[in-house]
């Protein structure tokens, strides 16, 4: 059996959690607790909407904590 999250004819969903932190996730798969779908295409359009959109590593959390105590 292949790698699900290495086949380029697969279609891909983006998923996002709380802190912001994005997933590659094959369609197939049901989606985890704690994570949502904001994306659906084939793997590298998914692979770009991720990197276009998770600019900022951090997780959701240490940011607020760090503009809360700048």
């Amino acid at each position: 059996m292949s790698n699900p999250f290495e086949n380029s004819e697969a279609e891909y969903l983006v998923l996002i959690n709380d802190e912001k932190q994005y997933s590659l996730w094959p369609k197939f798969i049901e989606v985890p607790a704690g994570w949502t779908a904001v994306h659906q295409s084939d793997r590298a359009s998914c692979i770009d909407y991720i990197n276009a959109s998770w600019t900022d590593m951090r997780p959701h959390s240490l940011v607020q904590q760090m503009n809360a105590t700048a």
